[in-house]
């Protein structure tokens, strides 16, 4: 397993297998799935299955890692990080011209994000690539948990339906669909708008809201953005990292 720059806190391993495996889905989208009914349509009677998978996927000797390339030759990766008393699900994204991978959302007790709006996520799935992760609805569940996005499309539903559908058994998918888009990601919906040509939210726990203290450079917040919808490097260079 290649290292990730500037990410040396466990002992990686590439978990692109787990992907054919449709309990993998449920438990990988566990966070977003809020109260017993939700539960209990995502994973009807394979709990103790999918709870035997979530122990795996989170033991502390091998941390899955999933790649997720994009045309611009940034790299996002989803790491499992199994570390003991905190677990989590990392969201980060890397070009090779950083020294280091930049973390776009976290997904644990104390969750950072959303990391995306749904025109990224659904752009993401489908940019076509022939490394890492190349399944469009794969990608699409993949990176689901870093969502936040007050302002769903109409179709918006109808996607992620026909990805559940695709790639899990769960008997209902448009009901889980539309209990995982109530709710999305830890954080909730919040709103993006485009200020001077970047992509920026108002989300409270998110990197990409200029107004937080820890929010990411603005010189990365418009090469990510770009990244994300499909276009190349930011004028400035893929090294610019800009001021807050």
């Amino acid at each position: 397993m290649p290292l990730i720059p500037g990410y040396e806190y466990g002992p990686l391993a590439d978990g692109h297998a787990y992907l054919d495996d449709p309990l993998f889905w449920p438990v990988h989208l566990g966070s977003c799935l809020r109260g017993e009914a939700a539960e209990e349509a995502a994973f009807g009677a394979d709990w103790d299955a999918a709870m035997e998978l979530y122990r795996t996927l989170s033991a502390d000797h091998e941390w899955p890692v999933f790649s997720v390339p994009l045309r611009s030759d940034h790299i996002l990766y989803v790491v499992y990080r199994n570390l003991d008393g905190e677990w989590g699900v990392d969201y980060l994204v890397h070009h090779p011209s950083w020294p280091s991978a930049e973390t776009l959302a976290v997904d644990d007790g104390h969750f950072m994000g959303p990391g995306m709006a749904w025109h990224e996520l659904a752009g993401v799935a489908g940019q076509s690539v022939s490394t890492g992760v190349t399944d469009a609805d794969a990608r699409l569940l993949l990176l689901f948990p870093t969502l936040g996005d007050a302002g769903l499309p109409d179709d918006a539903a109808s996607r992620l339906t026909a990805a559940l559908d695709a790639l899990t058994t769960i008997e209902e998918p448009a009901e889980v669909a539309r209990m995982l888009l109530e709710h999305q990601g830890q954080w909730g919906p919040a709103h993006w708008r485009r200020r001077d040509g970047v992509s920026i939210n108002d989300g409270g726990h998110s990197y990409r809201n200029p107004g937080n203290p820890f929010a990411l450079p603005e010189g990365r917040l418009r090469e990510i953005g770009a990244a994300l919808d499909g276009e190349g490097p930011a004028p400035g260079g893929a090294g610019d990292t800009g001021t807050a």
